[in-house]
């Protein structure tokens, strides 16, 4: 394949991708690239990657279900730091000082 038949396949394959965002599914390659994964990627990006073999466009059923789990994932990244919030109480020098003759008392 040529370049100019190399590009113009991508410009195709990009103008087919309806949003600014395409959800792909990864190709088994031989340099070891493992089948299965999904990943949202720019358009661009998703063309390049279909036309050179690594990937596929997912179907809109893998989108959803793909989009689905980073939601769920994301929410639970977001409860996790909620639950792990430090709180710090800041002191002035007074009561810092009163605090060590109370413990310098004992």
């Amino acid at each position: 394949m040529n370049l100019t038949q190399y590009y113009q396949k991508i410009k195709e394959v990009e103008e087919a991708i309806p949003d600014a965002e395409a959800v792909v599914v990864s190709n088994q390659t031989e340099d070891g690239g493992k089948a299965g994964v999904k990943s949202a990627v720019k358009r661009a990006v998703a063309a390049r990657m279909v036309v050179e073999g690594h990937a596929r466009l997912a179907t809109s059923e893998e989108a959803a279900a793909f989009r689905q789990e980073l939601a769920a994932a994301y929410q639970q990244g977001l409860e996790t730091m909620q639950s792990a919030k430090v709180q710090l109480t800041v002191l002035s020098d007074g009561e810092m000082k009163a605090i060590r003759s109370v413990l310098k008392g004992k």
